[in-house]
């Protein structure tokens, strides 16, 4: 055997026992912006402040069916003036309805991706405190197996929960 050979066998064999002595750990991400309760709290937090913005797109849609249901049931006994008024007042109210609409899912998906952001830095944080008081080597978030002897969600979760 050539000492290149050698070297590299000699390599492999400490980087596969350098692994085998590494302690790496699993979170899921998404549960934990699923079920802690700065998640929670930023969840409930965002139902409340979109709350009357959403009744009132209830509202609308009410108006909307009422106008169109109108127009279906009375367009045989109409003027034709009245009902091409009718319709056109719908079709006004119906573009205000989608701009609303819009509107709500613009802003409602901007402010949960600035809640996500804020929970998830908190996460980060406790994740990092954890993998240093238990001496991780690695902490992963994605991975297609993960054995339960090494999820740390649970523990992530509580932690999150006590603070």
């Amino acid at each position: 055997m050539t000492r290149a050979f050698v070297a590299l066998l000699i390599g492999l064999g400490l980087s596969a026992t350098a692994m085998a002595q590494s302690k790496i750990g699993f979170v899921n991400s998404d549960r934990v912006l699923r079920e802690s309760a700065p998640a929670v709290v930023a969840q409930k937090k965002l139902e409340k402040e979109f709350e009357k913005r959403d009744q009132d797109l209830q509202k609308l849609t009410k108006q909307l069916q009422g106008m169109q249901e109108n127009l279906e049931k009375n367009a045989v006994t109409m003027s034709e003036s009245d009902r091409k008024t009718k319709e056109r007042e719908f079709a006004e109210l119906n573009r205000e309805f989608q701009r609303r609409q819009r509107e709500f899912r613009e802003d409602l998906n901007q402010r949960r991706n600035e809640e996500l952001a804020g929970v998830l830095e908190r996460a980060n944080r406790t994740i990092r405190e954890i993998a240093e008081a238990e001496k991780f080597d690695a902490i992963l978030q994605d991975a297609i197996f993960i054995s339960p002897r090494v999820d740390l969600t649970d523990k992530v979760i509580k932690a999150l929960n006590a603070k």
